[in-house]
């Protein structure tokens, strides 16, 4: 999704970048890849990047759970149970959102599997973002997608369906409306 949204910003005119984490996708040619690999990379080309934008789309999560120890060599086997602590990562999108200045937007998307609408608002709402794109699991190495993009109050703004490059057309079109209009007016 994070390559369709990519390239229908930049097919649209938009200065695109695009902080990466290791997948297989291809970006389109003009746009600017930043590779990460950690969250805590990509937090901080995040926060970097978004000094100078106007807005951002957290198409993807990155992990939302890292060990607590890592170890730098081989753990050889030694018949004991082995206890693996997690603890949670840095949210990209929520710190952004926290950190944005009067005319930047943040748009999220929230992949949930029960009670998606709820779950999504309450996102939207903690992570303050200005929108937030609603879909499931289904959507993961999938070639199509169905989405709701929420707003505060819990309306839906729109329910898109079809594939990925459809969808991503129609919400860089509902977010061109929605946020950059009115920031370029007010």
């Amino acid at each position: 999704m994070g390559a369709a949204l990519a390239s229908a910003a930049a097919s649209r005119g938009h200065e695109v970048v695009v902080v990466s984490g290791p997948v297989q996708v291809q970006y389109p040619d003009s746009v600017t890849v930043i590779p990460v690999v950690t969250t805590d990379e990509m937090l901080a080309a995040a926060c970097e990047q978004f000094e100078s934008c106007d807005g951002a789309i957290g198409a993807a999560a990155p992990c939302d759970y890292q060990p607590r120890q890592m170890k730098t060599e081989k753990i050889s086997k030694t018949g004991d149970t082995l206890k693996l602590e997690l603890i949670e990562t840095a949210d990209v999108i929520a710190t952004l959102g926290q950190r944005k200045r009067k005319g930047q937007w943040v748009v999220g998307f929230a992949l949930e599997t029960e009670d998606r609408r709820f779950r999504s608002i309450v996102k939207l709402e903690q992570k303050h973002c200005d929108l937030m794109v609603s879909n499931g699991p289904e959507a993961i190495d999938s070639d199509d997608n169905h989405v709701e993009l929420l707003v505060g109050e819990g309306e839906v703004l729109a329910s898109l369906q079809g594939t990925k490059e459809q969808v991503a057309i129609d919400l860089l079109a509902a977010i061109e409306n929605r946020l950059i209009e009115k920031h370029l007016i007010g």
